[in-house]
């Protein structure tokens, strides 16, 4: 009887230590700082499906967790997430560790789904072949689609077979971790341009001419590609109108442009003009068959409200600022286009333009 009381004590009195020792590891573990050098940072990535222990294993073999010196650093850190029930709340995603965190900051931060961003600029005025080519060269972006599904995207993003992708993605810069799809980042914009569109279709000035969201969005490239000026969209785009109730060719160059392709070599000559493609507004009348690019908000603005003038004809100033002289009658815009031609020359010859 003895002999199981001194043992009952032996052991309580084992048991005391270890949990001593335990106790003494475990707060000297969660007061210590991760290993990541002062001023740095470091990227940690938590696989999708990944329980306590694998998220661990790769700390550990990051070499992340703060040095030990009986217990494993491992047994500590799991132990950590047991007590604070956080062992269940990792969330997937890539992460930015700093200098100076704990494994309590750790594990608050895994737990928090607060990932590490990247980020992809859909810039106005460019086409539906640059995004392609924007998302293809983006390093964090999960390449999913081929040529082919690119050449008919639409169904993939609810619209119809057959139906041109140009002109269908709103311009903005986009957050994303890494891991998201090309598809889902076309999502994301397409739906953002529906969603605005139709906004800035439900309250627009009606045009009996303009009897569509989709026409809007095609008015819209034209006014995006022909001037970056936003007081000039609305008066650009009035011009445009005006020429279609009167039956007028619009005579825009960057939709012979778009319509060139690749023959397209940074200059258009007199039978680029007159060579027919959809596209070409010197040799069709009305609008193209698709917009030419990706319009902004700005643009869609202009179309939806376009600005109160007689002007027909536009022309750039040629002084390199980007502006263009506007004219209600041929006669004006003939001296406009002297005036631009004298402008553009002294400006090439560095001659100071009064």
């Amino acid at each position: 009887m003895r002999f199981v009381l001194k043992l009952v004590l032996f052991l309580a009195l084992l048991i005391g230590i270890v949990a001593g020792v335990f106790y003494q590891q475990y707060q000297s573990f969660i007061q210590q700082t991760l290993n990541i050098a002062a001023d740095q940072s470091v990227h940690f990535e938590v696989k999708p499906g990944s329980h306590i222990r694998q998220v661990t294993q790769q700390l550990v073999e990051a070499d992340l967790l703060p040095k030990t010196t009986l217990l494993p650093a491992d047994y500590l850190f799991l132990a950590q997430a047991r007590f604070s029930k956080q062992a269940n709340k990792l969330k997937a995603g890539e992460y930015v560790l700093e200098a100076g965190m704990t494994p309590a900051d750790l594990l608050t931060r895994l737990a928090s789904g607060k990932t590490l961003q990247y980020q992809l600029g859909i810039i106005e005025g460019h086409t539906f072949k640059e995004l392609v080519k924007a998302i293809q060269e983006h390093p964090h972006i999960k390449q999913t689609l081929s040529a082919e599904d690119y050449k008919n995207i639409m169904p993939k993003l609810g619209g119809a077979l057959g139906e041109s992708a140009e002109g269908w993605f709103y311009p903005d810069t986009y957050n994303f971790p890494r891991g998201t799809t090309d598809l889902e980042v076309l999502k994301r914009s397409h739906q953002a341009m529906r969603t605005y569109l139709m906004q800035a279709w439900e309250q627009r000035e009606p045009h009996p001419l303009i009897k569509t969201p989709y026409q809007a969005l095609v008015l819209a490239s034209l006014v995006e590609k022909e001037t970056g000026m936003s007081d000039e969209r609305p008066l650009i785009a009035r011009v445009f109108l005006t020429r279609l109730e009167k039956n007028m060719l619009l005579q825009t160059d960057p939709a012979v442009i778009y319509g060139m392709g690749e023959a397209y070599e940074g200059n258009i000559r007199k039978k680029d003009l007159t060579t027919d493609t959809p596209w070409n507004t010197y040799t069709r009348s009305g609008l193209p068959p698709t917009p030419i690019a990706t319009p902004s908000k700005a643009a869609i603005d202009a179309v939806m409200h376009p600005a109160e003038t007689n002007y027909l004809y536009f022309v750039a100033t040629g002084t390199g600022d980007g502006r263009h002289f506007f004219s209600e009658s041929y006669e004006q815009h003939r001296k406009a286009v002297a005036q631009y031609l004298a402008n553009d020359k002294k400006r090439q010859q560095g001659t100071s333009i009064q």
